[in-house]
């Protein structure tokens, strides 16, 4: 009896203390049925952090196959159809009279009804990647209804369901977890390790003090129980992970609050994040440090640039702890999951000294501000919300085989908007609509086709890096699979494919033409362009132009002949 007390006691206190912050959930319970047919689990659950992005709903285990029934979690209608190579894939968006819509992603085949109304809506378009707003009275549901198969397309990495669950006045993605589904969770977070940061510098130009913890009566402690500082301005993150009944998956954490002399300051709650915020995962996260291969590191405050999102801070508070004695500070950072099982690390935070600030000189970039950097062959301008926190801005040139590329930053800097950047070139003047801007950012290389006027050529990124300028006259090489050829009996096949390739890995544009009529040539994935043989290719001698183009308008045409 005495240990249920204390038991009720502790909880009270732990909703006590975020409800200082945020206000207590009152989302519909029990409304959404499981949107898979199969026992209810997850792989991922919303607010786990990716690259760019925070995950923004649950990915429902589909026993890793395809083709398992996926259902309407609740009576509504299509309201949005997607279909696309890459992100949700095949994916349905149902709209339901209590407000929300609900998203099923990364599927195969729609049942009849709407793979019929979203073929017709394809050749109509004579588009295959479309995204089509669905009248209300046209494909209507009904709770539990089949609507789809599972699958794996689009930026999928293995078989399963994505759901959402979002308010359809606003598109604010919330989190499903708070809303009654059957996920059995009855285990606290953990917490893996503590950064500290001095915030005298920016986040960018230094290496935080990483404190390894352990779990001592139950509350996580770093080693040796005291942390000593050289600075009067302070801030941190943790390195943390939450696990569910019966799973050994490492999913995102819910909530975590700062505490100064049990004062509640500063902290984050995972849920109502829009996907125009979600890129502010990069102010959320400690960048440089997960860029150079280390963990993800949750900052407990919120960067000077970010914008609204997941973050509250206490009246008067701006989330950085301000060290004016050397009296000691008792530190608490709670850690909480959508159930609310609660994790505590505690420690005593103290100033020893304040060591001297160190002299640091050259162009500053600072959060809420325009930032423009300009010579006489390189510009660009970043908008006042497109930086996060201040930094030195770094700019070097170097020669290579195809001419003299520009080092912007370093890619330790997050960008979190597009921005315009121009470079001086000097191309023959007939070739000015064949030029591309080339970026290296984070390993990997993007091509964006560059404007031309007056002598320099304009493009945009959302990175730091290096950019070059590149002229491409290459066509893209179009090759057959699966055995096609010109001149061969297709009657036993259910399918053709073709590989599509450029030298900037930029196909904007495959258009098949069968007897001269377009043909739906799907592309999930970017890897093939694919036809599945239905009644738009009859028996008989056929014709079947393929014209491809890439970033700047070279142009493949191929011609083949077959029969059916």
């Amino acid at each position: 009896m005495k240990k249920q007390i204390l038991l009720i006691i502790g909880l009270l206190i732990g909703f006590a203390s975020f409800a200082q912050l945020f206000p207590t959930k009152n989302y519909l319970q029990n409304y959404f049925q499981w949107p898979v047919g199969t026992a209810p689990g997850i792989v991922a659950n919303f607010g786990e952090l990716r690259p760019n992005h925070y995950h923004m709903g649950l990915d429902c285990r589909t026993e890793s196959r395809v083709n398992l029934p996926v259902l309407a979690a609740a009576d509504g209608y299509v309201s949005k159809i997607n279909i696309d190579p890459t992100g949700f894939g095949r994916a349905l968006y149902i709209s339901h009279p209590n407000g929300m819509t609900t998203l099923y992603a990364h599927l195969n085949e729609f049942n009849p009804e709407i793979e019929n109304y979203i073929e017709e809506q394809q050749y109509k378009l004579k588009q295959w990647k479309v995204q089509i707003e669905v009248p209300a009275n046209v494909l209507k549901v009904e709770k539990g209804e089949f609507i789809a198969r599972s699958g794996n397309t689009g930026g999928s990495q293995g078989p399963h369901l994505h759901f959402e669950v979002r308010d359809t006045k606003s598109d604010k993605v919330l989190n499903p977890l708070l809303m009654g589904f059957p996920i059995e969770d009855n285990i606290a977070p953990v917490i893996l390790k503590l950064a500290v940061y001095d915030r005298r510098y920016s986040t960018y130009e230094q290496t935080p003090k990483i404190y390894v913890l352990k779990k001592i009566n139950g509350v996580y402690q770093p080693l040796g129980g005291k942390i000593k500082v050289n600075t009067d301005k302070v801030s941190f993150a943790i390195s943390a992970f939450d696990k569910y009944t019966g799973s050994t998956n490492q999913n995102g954490i819910y909530r975590a609050i700062l505490f100064n002399n049990d004062k509640a300051i500063t902290g984050f709650e995972m849920d109502s994040i829009s996907y125009d915020e979600t890129r502010f995962l990069n102010a959320h996260i400690d960048f440089k440090t997960r860029n150079n291969g280390g963990p993800f590191l949750q900052y407990l405050s919120p960067l000077p640039g970010y914008q609204n999102g997941i973050y509250k801070t206490a009246k008067g508070e701006n989330g950085i702890i301000t060290l004016n004695d050397e009296n000691v500070h008792d530190i608490k950072i709670e850690v909480a999951d959508a159930q609310n099982n609660l994790s505590v690390l505690k420690f005593d935070l103290v100033k020893e000294s304040v060591s001297e600030k160190k002299n640091t000189s050259g162009l500053v970039f600072e959060p809420n501000t325009i930032n423009i950097f300009e010579n006489d062959k390189v510009s660009f301008y970043m908008k006042d919300s497109a930086i996060y926190d201040y930094f030195h801005f770094k700019y070097r040139e170097a020669p290579n085989a195809l001419g003299t590329a520009y080092y912007l930053q370093d890619d330790d800097v997050p960008v979190q908007q597009y921005y315009p950047i121009k470079i001086k070139g000097n191309f023959n003047i007939e070739d000015t609509g064949k030029i591309e801007m080339k970026m290296i950012s984070h390993g990997r290389t993007k091509f964006k086709k560059a404007v031309y006027k007056n002598g320099w050529y304009e493009s945009s990124f959302r990175d730091f890096g290096m950019c070059q300028l590149i002229l491409d006259k290459t066509p893209p090489v179009v090759t057959p699979l699966w055995g096609f050829r010109d001149g061969v009996d297709a009657s036993r096949m259910n399918s053709i494919a073709f590989s599509a390739i450029d030298n900037t890995e930029e196909i904007v544009d495959f258009t098949g033409l069968l007897d001269g009529q377009w043909l739906l040539f799907s592309n999930d994935k970017g890897r093939t362009f694919t036809y599945k043989f239905d009644k738009y290719c009859p028996p008989g001698e056929h014709s079947l132009e393929l014209i491809v183009k890439d970033l700047v308008g070279n142009e493949t045409r191929k011609l083949y002949r077959f029969r059916r």
